[in-house]
Formats: structure tokens, C-alpha cells, sequence
């Protein structure tokens, strides 16, 4: 193994120092910025949702959730829907979505206000598409844990269904000033085998 050297004043008055690492005596530097705090991978049987719960409240200033998913169905496409709560999700009518979209062909753009979730379209692919293709995207939740705000959500994704393909981008709000602990994920079709998700936390400066 070729020695490496870490120079230094000292070293050119005393000599050079030699380390069998690459580094050269300085601690090791361990991104920090995103954390993983829990991952679901849909089996066999499917799943007609998937939730995140207890989630921590300190050490984070955001959440990213990244995924790919398929679900079953009867299209070629389908939505993203997100429930988010304090010990349980809210169902009430206290979110709201806005939305741009573009197929290659084709852009949009829409909102929705007073709903029971956030309405994120077109983000899976579902039974109709080719097989083995998969919807894929990240959202994060920003200043989840900060009470003293409501919360706003953001998301990039879409899907290909090799002839119709979107891609969206999204916003969203839930009307509370709780501290998020739980997100729950639904679709109009139940996800299939090998759908996955997985939450991280980013932390801040």
C-alpha cells in the first residue's frame, strides 16, 4: 500500500508523518443531512396503504418520503393521496392541493381546497401499464414538528407507461399546528408486490 503523508508546518521543519489511511489522521466526514428513519416494501399480498407511525418530533427539520409503486388499478395510471397526523391522521377536511403536470403532450394545472387528504395525481403507474413498470417520485413535509405553523407539502413524480407518461409537480397543506407523527399513503388501487417506500429525516443547519 502506497503511505500516505499529511504535511503540515511541523511536518517541514520535523519531518513528514506517515499513515497507512487515506485519512491521514483526520476523522472520518459522515453526511449527516439525511437521516433514514423507516422503510416499507410491499410483499406478495399487496397492501391497500401504507403508513409511517411514531415518527420523531426532535432532531429533524423536514421529512422526505422517497418512493416507487405500482398499484392494481384497471388503468394505466394512479394517484397519490396523503393522510398526515398527530397519533393518528387526520381525516377531517383540512387539506388542500395545488398542481402542475405536463404529458409531452400536453400541461395543466389545478387545486383543490377543503379535502380529506392531499391529492397528488398520477404518480403510480397501475395494472394496465406494461408490466414491471413503476411510478416513482420523493415528497418532503417541511418544519413538521414546528407548532407554530401549518404544514406544507411538496412532491416530484410520475410515470411512464411507455406511450402515456406524466410529470407532476405538486404542493399541499394540512390546516394544523400539531407536530406530524404519522403519514399515511392510499392510492384508488391497493399497491402491488415490490412497491416501496422509505422516510427520511433532514436535518438543518
Amino acid at each position: 500500500m502506497t503511505p500516505v503523508y499529511k504535511l503540515s508546518a511541523n511536518s517541514v521543519r520535523n519531518g513528514r508523518t506517515v499513515y497507512g489511511s487515506m485519512l491521514a489522521g483526520n476523522t472520518a466526514f459522515k453526511p449527516t443531512d439525511f437521516e433514514s428513519i423507516a422503510t416499507v416494501s410491499v410483499g406478495s399480498g399487496g397492501s391497500s396503504s401504507v403508513e409511517f407511525t411514531s415518527i420523531p418530533t426532535t432532531g429533524y427539520s423536514h421529512l422526505e418520503v422517497r418512493f416507487i409503486a405500482r398499484t392494481n388499478r384497471a388503468d394505466t395510471i394512479d394517484d397519490m393521496f396523503v393522510q398526515v397526523g398527530n397519533g393518528s391522521v387526520d381525516t377531517g377536511s383540512n387539506y388542500a392541493a395545488h398542481r402542475l403536470y405536463g404529458t409531452g403532450a400536453s400541461v395543466g394545472a389545478g387545486s383543490a381546497i377543503n379535502k380529506t387528504q392531499m391529492e397528488w395525481y398520477n404518480q403510480f403507474t397501475a395494472n394496465n401499464s406494461p408490466a414491471s413498470t413503476f411510478g416513482c417520485g420523493s415528497f418532503q413535509i417541511l418544519d413538521y414538528a414546528d407548532t407554530n405553523k401549518y404544514k406544507t407539502g411538496r412532491i416530484l413524480g410520475g410515470s411512464d407507461q411507455n406511450g402515456e407518461g406524466y410529470v407532476e409537480y405538486h404542493s399541499g397543506l394540512w390546516r394544523s399546528t400539531s407536530a406530524i407523527t404519522n403519514i399515511k399513503i392510499t392510492a384508488n388501487g391497493s399497491f402491488r408486490q415490490y412497491s416501496h417506500f422509505a422516510l427520511y429525516g433532514i436535518k438543518g443547519a
